[in-house]
């Protein structure tokens, strides 16, 4: 798969299930995760959808198998708490990341909440 196709393929594996299309589409946004050689592991791919193995990168996250800054950790980490993987203590999660990914963090919590702030591809 392509990585232009790749943000599409996420959404059309997560559609439907507001909860896992917001942490898709927090994970697209964020931008990083996504262009990185050791996070395509964790990527699952069918025809045409693609879908991340949240629980296996939460796993690596923790035990150091994905080195990265404290902001893509916790990106990474409340990414995967929408899609049901990880508990998080929210006041812990969001110290220390930037307005532009606070701002995506609400963006994915108004989606998972019905209110669609994604695009659908």
């Amino acid at each position: 798969m392509t990585a232009p196709s790749l943000p599409a393929a996420l959404r059309a594996g997560a559609a439907g299930l507001y909860a896992l299309e917001a942490a898709a589409g927090l994970i697209i946004a964020h931008g990083t995760w996504l262009t990185r050689d050791d996070f395509a592991r964790f990527i699952e791919y069918g025809t045409g959808t693609a879908a991340i193995d949240w629980e296996t990168a939460a796993c690596a996250l923790e035990t150091g198998g994905l080195p990265c800054s404290g902001g893509e950790r916790r990106m990474l980490t409340l990414a995967s708490s929408l899609a049901g993987q990880t508990p998080v203590i929210l006041g812990d999660a969001i110290i220390g990341i930037d307005d532009r990914n606070v701002g995506l963090l609400v963006q994915a919590a108004l989606h998972a909440s019905g209110q669609r702030q994604f695009p659908a591809c």
